[in-house]
């Protein structure tokens, strides 16, 4: 079975946030929404789930604290004990407001770097990956949402969205 999905141009950003609130509402399906710069409240407005970016950027700062300590434990503790200033290097307790810059930095190495591989991975965005934006135009001043027409009569749903506000609508087979 072929998925239908219709293709409605918008030309204005608060056109299309009302035009998502009333689609919604009709019970149709968004796919995707291709925008030239981000919307504010349009994730909402679809019904997005937040994002849980924060939280694995929490738990890579930990990772980058945890190998902050063990390296510095291991290289000035244990490996290669150093008498800095007449101050010898018995414990880590001890030395470890000397390593807290050393922490800090590894902390926000780690949290930055690793929040981007993920992005990155999450967003399936790839090296020399081809580009699936449908349309061009929405990488300069245009607005295009892919509704979801499989289960539905296509002429309503023209009607609809060119109700809504669309300036074009294309059926894609």
């Amino acid at each position: 079975m072929a998925s239908k999905v219709l293709h409605a141009i918008y030309r204005d950003d608060d056109l299309l946030l009302q035009a998502v609130k009333q689609i919604r509402e009709a019970r149709y399906h968004i796919g995707e929404i291709y925008c030239p710069f981000p919307v504010h409240g349009l994730d909402k407005a679809m019904g997005l789930a937040p994002t849980r970016l924060a939280i694995t950027s929490f738990l890579y700062g930990l990772v980058g604290l945890s190998v902050a300590v063990a390296m510095m434990n291991f290289i000035m503790i244990e490996d290669w004990p150093q008498d800095i200033g007449g101050k010898p290097s018995f414990s880590f307790i001890q030395n470890m407001p000397a390593f807290v810059p050393i922490m800090f930095e590894l902390t926000v190495f780690f949290a930055a770097h690793l929040m981007v591989i993920t992005f990155y991975m999450r967003s399936r965005l790839w090296p020399f990956k081809k580009a699936e934006n449908p349309d061009v135009r929405t990488t300069d001043d245009l607005f295009l949402m892919e509704v979801d027409a499989a289960n539905h009569n296509i002429d309503d749903l023209t009607d609809f969205l060119y109700k809504t506000g669309a300036s074009e609508i294309k059926l894609i087979e």
